[in-house]
């Protein structure tokens, strides 16, 4: 699994890879830039993936790769609110 920034889509996708070389998106987290703040509305993981802890790989690399630019995040997205409150190092 790797994460990835679409910065035109206006979001970070966690995908794996399948046959062939081509790659799958698993989910994704939604943000937009205004000014100093990354605001991150929502989180989408495949229903057939969830509970596997995915959503925590992909929101944990969006806020680190977002924070490491210099951004405040405002996590309007519940999921993003609650990682952020489990781990408040990242926040």
């Amino acid at each position: 699994m790797d994460v990835r920034d679409v910065p035109e889509r206006g979001r970070f996708e966690l995908v794996e890879s399948v046959e062939g070389g081509a790659t799958s998106v698993v989910g994704f987290a939604d943000y937009e830039v205004r000014g100093n703040v990354a605001v991150m509305p929502h989180t989408v993981i495949s229903s057939d993936r969830r509970g596997h802890g995915l959503g925590d790989v992909l929101v944990g690399a969006a806020v680190q790769e977002l924070r490491g630019r210099g951004l405040t995040i405002d996590p309007v997205c519940w999921f993003v609110a609650d990682y952020l409150e489990r781990h408040p190092s990242q926040h």
